[in-house]
């Protein structure tokens, strides 16, 4: 293969971004909406099939020397986040024309240079770039959550702003320490270095508090947990997807590439994971609305797959990567149904929705399925996902593998508890007589009567039944992404391939 191809890959989405801005037509920006991400993840696809015969493919833009020169590098964890995150976006744009949200002015475009921003941040291998390459994420983000204008979501998007210029400003000073400590802010330099002391190891535990923040890990979820619920539920399918993903697979590139084994520091994860897992299983007791109690799931996922960090195991990164893959499939394919919800009934909150299981039967089987899924039940991913995190934490010598099993079981048991009470409150219950057929939540419906008529058209369903189905999917057939994130966790602990491709060593 022709390392300069994965150029393409960033290049592609930046040019669509601006010809949605240039060509001003509905049924142009759809098709770029579509064909980007279809032409990541196939790209993406490809490149799994090429890294079982060539683990790492590396390209220096401009032809400088390497070490110098910005990296563009592929692995097998990279080609697997491109596909998850292609996989994401796609869905999450189909519910979003089906809503009517690209209709919006330059949401297309926005979206589109998002998704250059999170590309490049896979891509890139080196740390000032991926600093750049978050801003290009981040920066139309700013935009998308307060698209409608209402003044909820501007005084959301003013959170959003605040917190992720903060840790932006923090990530681009814990980049300039280690390259004033290292000398370098290349990924596979940093690996030939070994494991840095002193200053250096200051410098990345900046960095990688910045990642934390931005990732929602506990206790820095609550502006995570504040804003998304406040965007629209395509929005923050999109946003659960891609922002907090990006940093967490930033953690894992960085501590597999720089330590390799667990630090000194590794209790401080553990902790962090351990918090994330209960206090976010616990958490959306607090909450009346079910995007609310979705969020602080997100906090509860962002904890399990932490642990693959903490631990620092090949099994447990392959576990950690196997719960990142589940966790956005089954996270999105949930918002989506309540997106679809609350499309049809103007609201998500408890108080003004019940009965929706004898009235919306297909709605109920996907929210049921992604419920088992996110507590760890079969028919679903989270199974699997759950049983090889609590597996790795038990191969760990001592007591830290058994208060993370701990975590895991009670975590989930928790959850169940949360997530039965969302769903008594919403798909449980007595029929619902009355319903906002715009949107309970900006207030300018009044009540109506319910029909026989109301109903989630079946259109709005589909995005959400791809993902849910594909959950299911991966419970009965689990072999072939055991066998890519096993993979993934092998080229990340061992730096050779990834050296010698990047600087030639």
């Amino acid at each position: 293969m022709n390392s300069s191809l994965l150029l393409l890959l960033v290049a592609i989405p930046l040019l669509a971004s601006a010809l949605s801005v240039l060509i001003t037509s509905r049924t142009f920006d759809r098709i770029l909406l579509f064909a980007v991400p279809s032409f990541v993840g196939a790209a993406a696809i490809g490149l799994l099939i090429l890294h079982r015969t060539e683990p790492v493919v590396a390209h220096s833009v401009g032809g400088y020397i390497p070490g110098l020169a910005i990296p563009f590098v592929s692995d097998t964890f990279t080609a697997l986040m491109l596909l998850l995150t292609s996989l994401t976006s796609l869905v999450s744009c189909i519910f979003l024309v089906s809503t009517g949200e690209d209709q919006y002015r330059f949401v297309p475009a926005l979206i589109l240079m998002m998704l250059t921003g999170v590309y490049g941040a896979i891509l890139t291998g080196d740390l000032f770039n991926f600093f750049v390459f978050v801003e290009v994420m981040v920066l139309p983000a700013y935009a998308l959550i307060a698209v409608t204008g209402t003044w909820r979501r501007l005084g959301v998007g003013r959170m959003f702003v605040m917190v992720n210029l903060l840790t932006s400003t923090l990530l681009l000073i814990g980049v300039g320490f280690v390259y004033g400590a290292l000398g370098t802010v290349n990924l596979a330099v940093l690996a030939s270095l070994g494991t840095p002391t002193g200053q250096g190891a200051l410098a990345l535990g900046i960095v990688l508090f910045a990642l934390l923040v931005k990732a929602g890990g506990a206790p820095f979820h609550g502006w995570l947990a504040r804003s998304y619920p406040n965007t629209s539920a395509g929005m923050m399918s999109l946003f659960a997807g891609l922002h907090s993903k990006v940093a967490l697979y930033a953690i894992y590139r960085i501590c597999t590439t720089v330590y390799g084994e667990p630090p000194a520091w590794a209790n401080a994860i553990v902790a962090i994971a351990v918090v994330s897992i209960l206090v976010g299983s616990l958490s959306g007791f607090g909450q009346n609305r079910v995007r609310n109690v979705l969020a602080f799931q997100m906090t509860s996922g962002v904890g399990h797959i932490l642990l693959g960090v903490a631990l620092l195991t090949a099994q447990a990164l392959a576990a950690g990567a196997f719960y990142m893959v589940h966790h956005m499939i089954t996270m999105a394919g949930l918002l989506l149904v309540m997106g679809a919800v609350e499309q049809t009934y103007g609201t998500g909150s408890f108080k003004k929705l019940s009965g929706l299981a004898s009235r919306e039967k297909w709605a109920a089987v996907l929210m049921v399925l992604g419920l088992f899924s996110l507590i760890g039940l079969p028919p679903t991913s989270g199974m699997w996902g759950k049983i090889g995190l609590i597996s790795a934490a038990t191969a760990v010598e001592g007591a830290a593998g058994w208060w993370l099993v701990s975590a895991i079981v009670i975590g989930s048991l928790i959850s169940m508890l949360a997530l039965q009470n969302t769903w008594r409150n919403t798909f449980w219950g007595a029929p619902m007589q009355s319903y906002r057929p715009d949107s309970a939540e900006t207030g300018r419906a009044a009540s109506v009567a319910i029909t026989d008529d109301v109903r989630i058209p079946g259109r709005l369903l589909v995005p959400a039944t791809i993902l849910i189905a594909l959950s299911v999917a991966i419970f009965v057939w689990p072999e072939p992404l055991l066998e890519i994130t096993g993979r993934a966790a092998a080229g990340l602990l061992d730096h050779t391939e990834y050296i010698e491709a990047v600087i030639g060593r």
